[in-house]
């Protein structure tokens, strides 16, 4: 099994190059990530935006923009309309989100006539090498979905497998995490947790192994759910942690990157192919392994 970030690098090497549709891409830590992972056998990129303040950058990092395709589009929404568009016509593999804000940039992704759409729900996967954990962690939806019901988190749970199964966790453990590990008709997330775990053992949800619900410590700790006396295939060896909100998987998401010294990648997964949509607060390291990530979703 892949347990860092290394692992998941060779893996893409080893694979079929990637390309990268970039929109808006005249942003500096955007264009550092793709020469990187040019330079890396990843991916290659084509870069669509404003072409002289491309060069610009291209030139203060030392970027040969021979090396790249580059598409003159200055009008923001038109670039991204345009990056969308390779990726549906299959001239680019994945999209990448560069200076531009999240909601034109999603507009696009989601145009009914150019667009990614799938009709599946839209959901960020967080991946992160944890070195307390010594393995891979997954941890789902800290980006677009806000307070999901049964279905969406079905559909949320489903992507997360799929990138899983991408780094080569081939029966991933879930979690459905909760504040308690006990079904209460008061906590709504206790009995989504508990339905979708019984779906899974009805085959409603397949390729994964689904146990809730767990608060995080017995998700994550063999000795905490010992302690507790919870017998389950997924208590302390968690995969994959779906959050019951947009708060609860925000506040896990900075709390790995800014206490834990975890390494993180994530993309948005659901559309028709992988969507780059990193901070400008990422570091580059993490632009990269998002890359890295996508090229391995691309590839299934």
């Amino acid at each position: 099994m892949i347990r860092t970030f290394e692992e998941i690098l060779n893996k893409v090497k080893c694979g079929e190059r990637k390309k990268i549709a970039v929109a808006v891409a005249q942003d500096e830590p955007v264009l550092e990530a793709v020469r990187d992972a040019k330079a890396m056998g990843l991916a290659d990129a084509v870069l669509v935006g404003d072409r002289e303040k491309i060069e610009e950058i291209a030139k203060t990092l030392g970027i040969n923009l021979d090396e790249f395709e580059v598409i003159d589009e200055k009008d923001n929404a038109k670039a991204a309309m345009k990056a969308v568009e390779l990726v549906s016509t299959k001239k680019a593999d994945m999209l990448m989100k560069g200076l531009i804000d999240t909601a034109t940039f999603l507009r696009a992704v989601l145009d009914k006539e150019k667009g990614l759409r799938t009709g599946r729900v839209l959901s960020h996967v967080a991946v992160f090498e944890v070195p307390a954990l010594q393995r891979i962690l997954l941890v789902t939806d800290a980006a677009m979905n806000i307070a999901p019901d049964l279905n969406t988190k079905k559909q949320i749970l489903e992507n997360a497998v799929k990138v899983a199964h991408a780094i080569g966790i081939e029966v991933p453990k879930v979690a459905p995490v909760c504040a308690v590990e006990v079904v209460n008709p008061d906590m709504q997330p206790t009995l989504d947790a508990a339905a979708l775990s019984k779906m899974n053992d009805r085959g409603q949800i397949k390729g994964c192994i689904v146990d809730g619900p767990l608060a995080i410590d017995n998700a994550l700790s063999e000795e905490a759910a010992k302690h507790k006396g919870i017998k389950s295939p997924v208590a302390g060896n968690a995969d994959i942690i779906l959050v019951p909100n947009i708060e609860t998987g925000n506040v896990m998401y900075k709390t790995l990157t800014y206490t834990a010294n975890a390494k993180n990648g994530g993309i948005l997964v659901g559309a028709a192919a992988p969507v780059i949509l990193t901070s400008r607060a990422d570091s580059n390291e993490s632009k990269l392994y998002s890359i890295a990530l996508a090229c391995l979703v691309a590839c299934l």
